[in-house]
C-alpha cells in the first residue's frame, strides 16, 4: 500500500506524470538539496497519503557514456533519459506491466468522468514600463514604455479536476506518486544491465538507471 512508502523519496514537483518524449541533455545540472515531509495530495481521501521526499546531492551528475535518446513511453511514466528522475505512481511489489495497466485504466476513467472542455480566452496586453539601459562606460539610453500585444489562448478548465480523479483512482489501487532520482554515473556504469520487472521497496539510497530500450532499473545502494 502507499502507506508503506518511506518518507525520504523526492517530492513530485509538478503534476506532469504524462511527460512527452524529449531529447536527453548532455549533462545534469547541479541540484539544490531539498527537505520535504508529509502532506496531503490534493483530492485524495486515502489516509496518510504522502508525497515522499529525499535530499538530493548538490554536485552535478555527468552523463558520461549515455547515448542521446528520444524514447516514447507508456502513459504515466516520465521519459526515460539518463539524467532525469523517474516520476511515476509507485506501489512496492507491483509489476511494471501492472503499473502501466493500472495507470492507463485510471487515465481512461478520469477522462470519462471529467471530459475535456476546451475554452478560449483573451490574454490582455502587458505594459512594459520605461527604463534606462547603461553600458560599462556610463553611456545610457532611455527606453520608452511599450505594450506587448495580447492574444487568444485555449485552455481546459477541467485539467486540474481530471488529474485529481486520476490520482484518487491510483490511490484506491494502492499507489502513490514518487520521484526517484537518477543514479550517479559511477553507479550506472558499475551496475549490470537489467530491467526492473517488479517494483522494489524504496529506501533513502534508491536511484534509477534508464536503459536505451526504454526500460529502467531501480537500484538500492548500500
Amino acid at each position: 500500500m502507499a502507506g508503506n512508502l518511506p518518507a525520504y523519496l523526492p517530492c513530485t514537483t509538478n503534476d506532469n506524470l504524462h511527460a512527452r518524449p524529449f531529447t536527453q541533455p548532455r549533462a545534469c545540472q547541479p541540484v539544490q538539496s531539498v527537505a520535504c515531509g508529509y502532506r496531503s495530495l490534493e483530492g485524495m481521501t486515502v489516509p496518510k497519503a504522502r508525497v515522499n521526499c529525499v535530499a538530493l546531492s548538490g554536485e552535478a551528475r555527468q552523463c558520461g557514456g549515455m547515448k542521446r535518446l528520444i524514447i516514447p513511453v507508456l502513459s504515466g511514466l516520465l521519459i526515460l533519459t539518463g539524467c532525469a528522475p523517474l516520476n511515476t505512481y509507485y506501489k512496492p511489489g507491483a509489476s511494471v506491466p501492472t503499473l502501466n495497466k493500472d495507470t492507463t485504466a485510471c487515465e481512461v476513467q478520469a477522462l470519462r468522468d471529467v471530459p475535456p472542455s476546451t475554452l478560449t480566452r483573451l490574454k490582455p496586453p502587458v505594459y512594459i514600463p520605461a527604463g534606462r539601459t547603461c553600458n560599462a562606460a556610463g553611456q545610457c539610453v532611455d527606453v520608452p514604455g511599450y505594450y506587448v500585444p495580447g492574444g487568444y489562448e485555449t485552455y481546459d478548465p477541467n485539467d486540474g479536476l481530471r488529474l485529481r480523479v486520476e490520482r484518487q483512482c491510483m490511490a484506491d489501487k494502492g499507489y502513490a506518486p514518487v520521484s526517484i532520482p537518477a543514479c550517479p554515473d559511477a553507479v550506472a556504469k558499475a551496475a549490470p544491465l537489467r530491467a526492473t520487472r517488479t517494483l522494489p521497496r524504496l529506501t533513502e539510497t534508491s536511484c534509477v538507471i534508464h536503459n536505451a530500450d526504454g526500460s529502467f532499473q531501480i537500484v538500492n545502494r548500500g
